[in-house]
C-alpha cells in the first residue's frame, strides 16, 4: 500500500515559458536513458538479483518514478502558458494534436518509449553494468540540458537529478564489488 504525499522529492521550480526546453525534458520522461526507462529496469532486475543487493534496486527503482514526476512538472510549468503558435514552433505540434496538453511516453523526437530502451540480462554483474551506464548517460543528458537553459531556477533542479543520477550510480558499483566479493568467497557445506 502506498500513502501519497503531494511534494516532490525536490522543488521544481521554472521561471518563464519554454516549450523549447520542454520538448527536449521529455526526453528524460519517455526517451531511452529516462526515468522510465530507469525505473522499469531496475525493479525488473530485483527479481534474479541476489538478495544481498535487491533492496538497491528496490529503492532506485522507485525513487526513478519520483525523478519522472519532477520531470512531468517542470515539462508542465514550461508549457502551461504557451499558446499553439509557440507549441508550434518548437516542434510541439504533433504532440498538441494528440495529446494536448497531457504529457505521453515518448522521447524527443517524438518516437514512443519501448522496452527494448534496457536489457535484462539474467546475470546480476551484467545487469549491474547495464544500470551503471544508465546512470551516466542519464547524468550526461541532464548536464547537457542545463547547457541549453538560461533558467536559473530550472538548472537547480536539473542539477539535483544529476546528483542522483551520480550517487545511482556509486550505488550500483559498490553492488558490483559486493557481488564480486560474495562470488569469490569460498563456499562451505
Amino acid at each position: 500500500m502506498w500513502i501519497y504525499e503531494k511534494k516532490l522529492q525536490y522543488p521544481v521550480r521554472v521561471s518563464t515559458c519554454d516549450p523549447g526546453l520542454a520538448k527536449l525534458l521529455i526526453e528524460q520522461y519517455g526517451g531511452a536513458d529516462g526515468e522510465l526507462a530507469a525505473a522499469l529496469r531496475y525493479l525488473n532486475q530485483r527479481y534474479t538479483i541476489p538478495d544481498k543487493v535487491i533492496g538497491l534496486l528496490n529503492d532506485i527503482g522507485t525513487e526513478e518514478f519520483a525523478h519522472l514526476e519532477m520531470i512531468a512538472t517542470m515539462v508542465y510549468k514550461l508549457t502551461k502558458d504557451a499558446t499553439p503558435e509557440q507549441l508550434k514552433a518548437h516542434g510541439l505540434a504533433p504532440h498538441f494534436v494528440n495529446h494536448g496538453m497531457d504529457l505521453h511516453f515518448h522521447n524527443a523526437a517524438g518516437h514512443p518509449f519501448t522496452a527494448t530502451y534496457f536489457q535484462a540480462k539474467g546475470d546480476p554483474i551484467a545487469n549491474l553494468y547495464e544500470d551503471i551506464a544508465a546512470e551516466e548517460k542519464a547524468r550526461a543528458t541532464y548536464q547537457w540540458l542545463i547547457d541549453l537553459t538560461d533558467d536559473e531556477d530550472l538548472k537547480d533542479s536539473l542539477r539535483f537529478l544529476r546528483e542522483r543520477e551520480i550517487i545511482h550510480s556509486q550505488r550500483f558499483r559498490e553492488a558490483v564489488e559486493i557481488l564480486k566479493e560474495e562470488k569469490e568467497k569460498k563456499k562451505y557445506y
